[in-house]
């Protein structure tokens, strides 16, 4: 992107000097909802703005780069609206390299309180090497499945002596640019997280050895006692893997529990153990408190770069559908109309009396979903596809499940996948599978397909992401997406 922006400079600057000279007010949005709440708080003012909305070609946003002219639109222009998350990685470049030294931008993640991505349980997920897919942070205890010792067998390191030296220093430096603390502050918390005076373990059938830094070495066999379900502040959940050393007397460890991110049978690719010789109840602090084990043959360089990409989930990935929230939708546009005002104030008594008039048009509409969540038989919809409406599950308490996460580029879905969701159907008695806007529609009818009554309705709530110019002719709204995706939710939950 730099290289691009370089090339531009000179385009962007012949084509900003005359763009500076215009009197209209220059406005540039990403994607459909903010244009379409710029065109309602603007109202009758829309005709004296040059408004500009650049996915307007049906391109999902996930999939978007900037075209030369798009750039230098946005360079030109007085106030820029954009949705701020991971797809939209290069508009900071974009921003350093503006020719209008006062132009407004405006991070729709940043004006309302996001929330993390989320992995439900039966989600597939394939963005790392390992069985991610397998991976939760939230599900039902009656979900967890015994595992066995040889689920973690192999030759294991510890990270905290990369912690200590700086072989982990680039990851942390990551961890920062995106995050909520310094690359020091990451350090510090994973050397605390991190810390073991155990070097090496070594897992063979039922039997581990452990190494601890001194050189002496400690081994016994295991028995598996069951798991145990952590609760942790953040409201997710963890399965600990409990074992009991067989030879108390060896100087291993008595009690151990195992946590990997998992609650069935997987390949791990590492793990956190914890410890007592008294007690599971002993075990101290187990949140701030998770040695983890990597395999024995990786080096320092490639745990580093496991946690850049990885980062432990420490590094937050936000998710961006928040225009899909009614609620995010009006704090967005008082962001907005404040911008607007500041921007135009000779018009701001307009721009703020039409932000009221909408924002009660958002409201209304927001009385309705609660109204028919609240008095519908069922608090759980199934969408057999990615999910980004994360936000407005949340609103009104909704459980759901989903092929894939919002932002996933996953169009064909595993066996395990398919197969679960077709049994929380029939477990559930669902009426209706879900899908987003589309023609392919395979997932959903094989679903369907592998339930056992097979008549599942399949419907469709559009997630906003696909508004195309003619549909703008056509007249579509967000306030109209919105209504029929009501209509749509009712018939999910009847």
């Amino acid at each position: 992107m730099k290289k691009i922006l370089a090339a531009l400079l000179a385009l962007i600057s012949m084509m900003t000097a005359s763009a500076f000279a215009e009197d209209k007010l220059s406005i540039v949005c990403t994607t459909f909802p903010q244009y379409d709440w710029v065109r309602q708080i603007l109202g009758a003012h829309a005709d004296d703005v040059e408004l500009t909305l650049l996915l307007d070609n049906g391109i999902d946003l996930h999939n978007y780069q900037p075209t030369a002219a798009d750039i230098a639109k946005i360079s030109s222009s007085d106030l820029f609206i954009y949705v701020g998350g991971e797809s939209d990685g290069w508009v900071d470049d974009v921003l350093e390299a503006a020719q209008n030294p006062n132009l407004k931008a405006i991070s729709m993640l940043a004006s309302v309180e996001a929330k993390e991505e989320e992995v439900v349980e039966g989600m597939q997920e394939t963005e790392h090497d390992h069985d991610h897919s397998k991976e939760v942070s939230t599900f039902e205890d009656d979900q967890v499945q015994d595992r066995a010792l040889s689920d973690w067998a192999g030759d294991w390191q510890s990270a905290y002596p990369f912690a200590l030296d700086g072989t982990l220093d680039e990851a942390f430096a990551a961890m920062a640019e995106s995050g909520k603390m310094t690359a020091d502050e990451y350090k510090a918390y994973y050397q605390t997280g991190y810390k073991s005076d155990i070097q090496d373990i070594k897992i063979n059938g039922d039997h581990i050895a452990f190494t601890y830094d001194d050189g002496k070495t400690v081994e016994s066999d295991y028995r598996y006692v069951g798991y145990y379900i952590q609760n942790w502040s953040t409201g997710t959940k963890a399965a600990m893997y409990r074992f009991e050393a067989v030879d108390q007397g060896s100087g291993a460890p008595v009690y151990i529990e195992f946590n990997d991110h998992m609650i069935e049978s997987a390949a791990v690719e590492h793990f956190h153990l914890r410890m007592s010789d008294e007690s599971f109840d002993a075990i101290v602090d187990p949140e701030n408190s998770w040695p983890t084990f990597f395999p024995a043959d990786m080096t320092g360089e490639e745990i580093c770069e496991h946690l850049i990409g990885h980062d432990h989930d420490e590094e937050t990935e936000y998710d961006e559908h928040v225009w899909l929230s009614l609620r995010n939708a009006k704090m967005i546009c008082e962001t907005i109309t404040d911008a607007l005002c500041a921007l135009d104030p000779a018009h701001a008594v307009d721009y703020r009396a039409n932000d009221v008039v909408y924002e009660d048009q958002l409201s209304a509409l927001d009385v309705k979903y609660q109204e028919v969540t609240n008095n519908s038989a069922r608090r759980t919809i199934l969408f057999a596809d990615r999910f980004p409406f994360r936000y407005l599950a949340d609103d009104y308490s909704l459980t759901y499940y989903a092929a894939f996460v919002g932002c996933s580029a996953e169009t064909e879905a595993s066996f395990e996948t398919i197969a679960f969701l077709a049994k929380k159907v029939d477990e559930l008695k669902l009426p209706v599978v879900l899908t987003i806007e589309g023609d392919n529609h395979a997932i959903a009818e094989t679903v369907v397909a592998n339930t056992q009554a097979k008549d599942q309705k399949i419907m469709t709530m559009n997630s906003i992401q696909s508004v195309t110019a003619n549909d703008m002719e056509d007249g579509v709204t967000y306030l109209g997406i919105m209504t029929d995706n009501l209509d749509v939710l009712r018939a999910a939950l009847q």
